[in-house]
């Protein structure tokens, strides 16, 4: 079930690992003065809990414990970058009863963004298409494969944590491939989504371009709210 048309101004922002969608979904929040989550975090932050339990990512019963129990304070731990977790979270992702487990977060944090937001900015994906079909804007962000991987490597190395990028590339695709045909709520773009590959852009300008993409929506709609 998807959210009913808020009331906030909701900006949905979709793609595959590592394509910048994180990134540009904050600076969007920042811009805005806008709420912002990532529902990937979520995901992750239960597979993490399912891996640190010493269970089965794979597994209902496991992975419905672990989304009982996220530590929503953890969202920034480097833990959850990690393939082993984002593999971890393809898995649990792809469960249906863990789906509806994180539902609710997902829904409430738009309909009624915290700290008396006017607006929220929710990255991950199935935004647009389940999450948020009656968003403000909506961006689908990608990039070549490749270029993902080396994003991740250097991420990762950032972090201290040495990996083969060409293993880092097999992941990705592995992911890619099980994000977009699990059954529940594929990664795709929502038919109204304005599309953005960032392969060939760097961080300023892709934020520039996904500016430009949602600015004429949001702006609109923020004046909608002022005058109603």
């Amino acid at each position: 079930m998807s959210a009913p048309p808020s009331k906030a101004v909701v900006i949905a922002v979709d793609g595959p690992a590592a394509s910048g969608k994180g990134t540009i979904s904050r600076r969007l929040a920042q811009h805005f003065h806008f709420a912002h989550m990532d529902s990937g975090a979520l995901y992750r932050l239960t597979a993490l809990a399912v891996v640190e339990a010493g269970g089965d990512p794979a597994n209902e019963a496991d992975a419905l414990s672990g989304a009982a129990t996220i530590d929503l304070s953890r969202a920034g731990d480097p833990a959850i970058r990690t393939a082993e977790i984002g593999t971890a979270a393809s898995r649990v992702s792809a469960i249906p009863a863990v789906r509806a487990a994180l539902h609710d977060y997902q829904i409430a944090f738009i309909t009624d963004p915290p700290g008396g937001s006017k607006g929220a900015v929710m990255d991950g994906r199935d935004i647009g298409t389940v999450i948020a079909p009656h968003a403000t804007a909506k961006l689908f962000i990608e990039a070549r494969p490749e270029v993902r991987a080396h994003r991740r490597w250097l991420e990762l190395a950032g972090m201290g944590i040495a990996k083969d990028e060409a293993l880092l590339l097999a992941e990705i695709l592995a992911r890619d491939e099980a994000d977009r045909t699990r059954p529940i709520s594929p990664l795709r773009p929502a038919p109204d989504a304005a599309l953005l590959d960032t392969s060939d852009l760097a961080i300023d300008a892709a934020f520039a371009v996904a500016l430009a993409l949602v600015s004429p929506r949001v702006e609109g709609a923020l004046k909608d709210r002022h005058r109603g």
